[in-house]
């Protein structure tokens, strides 16, 4: 799928996911269309298919975003259409999946996005996840991220080139700028149905750290090569700056650490 067909099939996802209802019966076959909603389990985090396609990945305007690549993805794949979230996570630590039971700040749980987690603590996430399904799951790559997170666009937001008010939370997203995080969905979906992708959560991606994309796969794949102690979060968060919420943006930091604004969202390929 070409860029421009690309573009024009996000519209059609976007009207699938507003009007499909999600389904979690077992597929075996996963015969799933673009824009459709479905759970491996009754109460498992929501998946939405995106599309195979191409984009260009990157920026000009910094380094590290640097040089703007084409990518080409041949495979619709799942992910999570929200952001993980505390009521999800903690349902792992009570069947003993995730050791770590992260604080809140105070905020609250429930449908917030969890936060407070490192990289390593995703992975037992993961597992568990996998292990209560019979699916693989993953973090999505940095390619897919982006792909996603852009829905079919190519200006800096996904919504347009300014950053607006009321389309993401973050420090200068707008009247709703209360300096915590917002429960996943409090702003409306991109066109492949995705919520959150700019601000709210800073999200992990399963790439390693490299400071620019000079020899990055074109296929979508994991960059597993690098400082693979540091990987990449991508999509800024609620204490971020207009800037750091574009599609392009990323940032890195070391696996194993926990920080208030870090989360993540879920991926799987399709059998």
């Amino acid at each position: 799928m070409g860029r421009s067909a690309c573009a024009a099939a996000a519209a059609a996802i976007l009207l699938l996911v507003c009007s499909a209802a999600p389904s979690w019966a077992a597929d075996s076959a996963e015969q799933r269309l673009p824009g459709e909603l479905f759970r491996d389990c009754a109460d498992c985090p929501e998946l939405v298919i995106a599309p195979s396609g191409e984009f260009d990945m990157g920026s000009t305007q910094k380094p590290s975003e640097q040089p703007v690549h084409h990518i080409s993805i041949a495979k619709n794949f799942a992910i999570g259409r929200r952001e993980v979230t505390f009521a999800e996570w903690d349902k792992c630590v009570t069947q003993a999946g995730c050791k770590f039971s992260p604080p809140d700040q105070g905020w609250g749980r429930g449908n917030r996005p969890v936060t407070n987690v490192s990289w390593d603590d995703t992975q037992e996430f993961l597992v568990w996840l996998s292990n209560t399904t019979g699916k693989s799951y993953r973090l999505p790559t940095e390619a897919e991220w982006e792909y996603a997170a852009r829905g079919g666009s190519t200006t800096p937001y996904w919504w347009g080139k300014e950053i607006g008010t009321g389309h993401a939370q973050c420090a200068e997203c707008g009247a709703n700028d209360s300096g915590k995080t917002e429960p996943v969905g409090s702003f409306r979906p991109n066109a492949f149905g995705l919520y959150d992708t700019a601000g709210n959560a800073a999200e992990w991606v399963q790439d390693c750290w490299n400071p620019t994309y000079r020899a990055a796969p074109n296929d979508g794949s994991p960059w597993t090569s690098g400082d693979c102690s540091l990987r990449v979060l991508r999509g800024g968060s609620f204490a971020d700056k207009a800037s750091a919420v574009r599609s392009s943006a990323r940032f890195r930091y070391d696996q194993g650490v926990r920080y208030y604004a870090n989360g993540f969202r879920i991926a799987r390929d399709l059998d």
